[in-house]
């Protein structure tokens, strides 16, 4: 029964003893056992948090830091490129970019439609490259800023900010100038905004970061590019500066000194580029290189491009353009390139067989403009493989001077067995040939088929033929017919163009596969290969190639008017099954008769109309600008 006044503890014992007379009962175990793992949980749980505490405490007083101070970051300018006279070829000029906050853009649809506008309308920056640049960045969480564009002017600097948009933000900055132009764009290359890849290469880089793309930018570009610098604003609680800036210079980046005669280089482009037009083609190669040390004089590639256009704001689709032209003016054909040599092959072939004991300088070989061997199919009906004219008997520098390829047929390949010709013609029986798997190991050993280690990016490798490889991918054997082929530089066999010349410096200094290179190193050649034992086979090429020059009957006549020696050979290769025909020219100079070689130069023009004829005048006026410029 209930009494009056009764108070809550008597009220709770009442529900406890469940009207029981019994005033204190104990706990019941479950609930003691409750109230245990409620204690020692709380418990858990605070010291679980002092000890987070203790262990965040150094990151929210760094918070607390970046909270008290702001940090901008200063620019590094990148070195500069220059020549090896010291005329500039890659400079800075003082610029602004625009970067845009991709948080307040992502989450503000009306914000996203301002940019969007302001883009398309000021910088002429469609909604795809904006969203474009946005995906290549890619730097979300890192720092929530993209750079938009680069190198953007003074009337488009100042009809952005007239916008006062949130979204934006404006740094002062460099931006890259060539003042070259296309002439030097091929080897010097261009740079570009960093993206996530770069930052995953060198988490170092900043959101604004500019790396090199393609050329010397890209090859040297952590020499070129510099170190920021950076000034911290120390505020208090109000926002009131509490101490000076700190401030830290940017390191400038190195200066890059090259081996380029960008003087030279522009006269040689321009004049192949003349070339190029009056035959209506477009694609061509000019290398130039010092035969005694591989230092590179001038590369090119035809069409090329002005890499000014990748240094500013730009239109976006004149880039575009750029990287999606079929004739490819971004790509360096002078390295990147593998085309059948023709007959620019027929020296190292010569040189091969006369090491291998094949034939002797004085062996002649009769020439009526073919050679024919038996088709066990068609006996009536012989293989015919052209001579591109009547040659007559040729020893072996006439072979090399005229070009014979029924000479080099039988060098390569060896005299076919129970051929009508080798019957009619005796000189021409009993050669054995080197056969493909020599040729091979002559190619491997001046170095075809591998790079050549020049100081650029985007070196191919070429190609060597291998029959064993061939058949097992097509099922076709090798005959002796691919042996002739490759024998005069066609079929199957693929080089660069650097590759090409770098075999011929071999001859020019009788003996030494040097590297090219183009950052003037101020050291020893870096010889790849001694190949100074075949010193006695070189000067019997030499000389085939003087009487390329000198040979009334000699492919490189038209050079014998300049006033110093040169050697040459010129070659053509059919290419898309024989319906065009690639032209090259390669050779050396010197001052005057009895110098070392000064120059070797390569010219290379795609398509041409009349095969090794059309790189011939580029070649002398090119030869003949660098004697009266540098060598007289």
């Amino acid at each position: 029964m209930k009494k009056e006044g009764l108070s809550f503890e008597e009220a709770l014992a009442g529900a406890w003893t469940d009207e029981s007379n019994v005033i204190e009962v104990p706990l019941p175990p479950r609930t003691l056992a409750l109230s245990g793992v409620a204690v020692v949980g709380a418990g858990i749980v605070v010291l679980g948090q002092i000890f987070f505490l203790g262990a965040r405490a150094p990151q929210y007083s760094a918070r607390a830091a970046v909270n008290m101070s702001a940090h901008k970051e200063i620019p590094a300018p990148r070195g500069v490129i220059v020549d090896r006279f010291g005329k500039v070829l890659a400079e800075n000029e003082p610029s602004f970019l625009l970067a845009l906050d991709t948080g307040k853009f992502l989450t503000d649809p009306d914000t996203e439609l301002r940019v969007l506008h302001a883009a398309e309308q000021i910088l002429k920056l469609s909604p795809d490259s904006v969203w474009q640049r946005i995906r290549e960045a890619d730097l979300g969480a890192r720092s929530g800023t993209v750079v938009l564009s680069e190198g953007i002017g003074r009337d488009e600097l100042r009809a952005l900010k007239a916008l006062s948009e949130p979204a934006f933000s404006f740094e002062e900055g460099f931006k890259r100038k060539y003042p070259q132009g296309p002439a030097l764009s091929t080897v010097v290359g261009y740079t570009g905004l960093v993206n996530a890849r770069d930052l995953k290469n060198d988490p170092a880089l900043g959101y604004h970061a500019t790396v090199g793309r393609a050329g010397l930018e890209a090859q040297y570009d952590s020499r070129l590019r510099g170190t920021p610098g950076s000034v911290i604003h120390v505020r208090d609680a109000r926002g009131m500066p509490r101490t000076e800036p700190e401030t830290t210079p940017p390191s400038f980046g190195e200066i890059l000194e090259t081996t380029i005669d960008s003087e030279f280089q522009d006269y040689f482009y321009s004049r192949l580029t003349e070339g190029l037009r009056a035959l209506q083609r477009t694609t061509g190669v000019g290398i130039a290189m010092n035969p005694q040390n591989g230092e590179i004089l001038a590369l090119f590639s035809v069409p090329s491009a002005d890499n000014n256009v990748f240094s500013s704001s730009g239109n976006p689709e004149e880039k575009r353009e750029l990287l999606r032209s079929p004739l490819e003016p971004l790509f360096n054909r002078a390295i990147g390139g593998a085309y059948n040599p023709g007959s620019t092959i027929k020296p190292l072939v010569a040189v091969a067989a006369l090491s291998e004991g094949v034939i002797s300088p004085d062996r002649r070989v009769f020439s009526p403009g073919y050679l024919d061997i038996p088709n066990p199919y068609r006996p009536q009906e012989p293989t015919r493989y052209l001579d591109w004219r009547f040659q007559g008997s040729v020893d072996l520098s006439a072979a090399i001077a005229q070009s014979s390829n029924v000479y080099f047929y039988l060098v390569g390949g060896g005299s076919p067995n129970n051929s009508p010709d080798v019957a009619y013609y005796p000189e021409n029986a009993g050669i054995r040939g080197l056969g493909v798997e020599r040729l091979r190991t002559w190619w491997k050993e001046f170095l075809l088929g591998v790079p050549s280690g020049i100081d650029l990016p985007g070196e191919a490798e070429g190609f060597l033929p291998d029959p064993r490889e061939r058949e097992r991918a097509s099922g076709n054997p090798w005959l002796l017919g691919d042996t002739y082929n490759v024998s005069i530089g066609q079929g199957d066999l693929l080089v660069t163009p650097i590759q090409l010349l770098s075999y011929v410096n071999a001859i020019a200094n009788k003996g030494f596969l040097l590297e090219p290179f183009i950052r003037a190193r101020g050291q020893e050649p870096v010889v790849r290969k001694d190949l100074s034992e075949l010193r006695a086979e070189f000067l019997e090429v030499e000389h085939g190639m003087r009487e390329a020059v000198t040979s009334p009957r000699g492919t490189a006549g038209t050079l014998l008017n300049l006033p110093f020696p040169v050697y040459a050979k010129t070659g053509s290769a059919q290419v898309r099954n024989n319906t065009e025909e690639n032209a090259f020219f390669v050779g050396y100079a010197s001052a005057r008769e009895g110098d070392p070689p000064s120059i070797a130069i390569l010219v290379l023009v795609e398509n041409s109309r009349e095969g090794s004829l059309n790189a011939l005048p580029i070649a002398r006026d090119a030869l003949n600008w660098y004697y009266e410029h540098r060598l007289k």
